[in-house]
């Protein structure tokens, strides 16, 4: 069995396995990682080898580093990518150059179809209708669009909504709440099948699938890093965050919202952001945690977009793909009997 797992913004981890009477055997590590002392490799090796090929990651984790000599240095990779690995191995996890994948960038459509298109076309990747797909968003009105498990008057203030042009709408995935305003926002949504993540856990898989987009930022000259869970940060503060909705066919959405440019006073009357959400950060001002594309690259946000695609196409082989009248379609139906409805909206008030 062969299993692999590249380390976001770190390394590739190799593992090849047998499991023998229930235990893992034959067990080897490689990789393009740094590690000392050299034969730290072998123990490594010995502390994988025996364990039930039932163990989770974590378990794994913790035998490899039980059994690391003192002063161990691991450059690239960790003890948790070598469980990751291996669980990957024992489930037969596929690569991304495993898949073929399309590329989607249309005309814009309304907030409330950019998320009905998610769940469609989440659902059609599940089903195997569809390739799994990036698509970059473009949307003809600014909105407030907010997580699946959040309380609409806690999140958003009405009259600073309706003042400066923002709809409100709810997503399917959860977290917090993102101000889409037109033009000054860089969107995308991830369709996968959940066979890509498995053998991750729900945290790893956030960074996984979003290190294209270090690479993509890096290429710009931001040093970009991911801030566990969900965010994708430079040296001087937030770039934006990161969403997934786990289907029960298999359809997996992660789609992220990176700030372009901003408005701090429009944005601290349009949400309600509390102290507490701010008490975690180090800081008094939400609208000082983040820090635009715009600032950071001088470059258009089509340019950007366009980066973005050039970098996913080059990493995993991307094709040019389309959104069907059929896909459309169905958005369409699902607007009017889910997304736009106070229902929806209000479901959690």
């Amino acid at each position: 069995m062969h299993g692999e797992y590249k380390v976001p913004g770190g390394k590739l981890v190799v593992v090849d396995l047998e499991v023998r009477d229930g235990r893992i055997a034959d067990f080897h590590l490689a990789g393009d990682f740094f590690l000392e002392p050299d034969d730290a490799l072998a123990d490594i090796d010995a502390a994988v080898n025996g364990l039930p090929d039932a163990a989770d990651a974590a378990t794994i984790a913790a035998a490899v580093r039980a059994a690391l000599p003192e002063g161990a240095q691991l450059l690239g990779f960790t003890p948790e990518s070598v469980g990751t690995a291996v669980r990957r191995a024992l489930v037969t996890a596929p690569g991304w150059r495993d898949f073929t994948w399309e590329v989607v960038h249309e005309r814009p459509v309304s907030p409330r179809m950019n998320l009905a298109l998610d769940e469609v076309l989440t659902t059609r990747v599940g089903d195997g209708r569809r390739n799994p797909t990036l698509r970059m968003w473009e949307w003809d009105e600014s909105a407030v669009v907010i997580g699946s498990f959040q309380s609409v008057r806690n999140e958003v203030d009405p009259d600073g909504a309706r003042a400066h042009g923002y709809d409100v709408v709810r997503r399917i995935s959860g977290g917090g709440a993102m101000m889409m305003g037109a033009n000054s926002i860089v969107t995308y949504s991830l369709y996968v099948p959940a066979s890509l993540v498995a053998g991750m856990t729900f945290a790893d898989s956030y960074a996984f699938l979003d290190d294209w987009v270090l690479q993509a930022l890096r290429s710009m000259g931001i040093d970009a890093v991911y801030q566990p869970l969900n965010d994708i940060a430079g040296p001087s503060g937030k770039i934006g965050g990161a969403a997934q909705k786990r289907l029960a066919n298999g359809g997996v959405l992660h789609h992220a919202t990176l700030s372009y440019d901003m408005d701090g006073q429009v944005m601290s009357e349009v949400l309600r952001i509390g102290r507490e959400k701010l008490s975690d950060k180090g800081t008094v001002s939400a609208a000082k945690r983040v820090d635009p594309l715009r600032r950071q690259t001088g470059l258009a946000r089509e340019e950007i977009i366009e980066r973005f695609i050039q970098t996913f196409t080059t990493l995993y082989g991307a094709v040019p793909g389309r959104i069907t009248e059929e896909e459309y379609a169905e958005a369409e139906a699902l607007v009017a009997s889910k997304f736009a409805t106070d229902a929806w909206l209000n479901r959690v008030p």
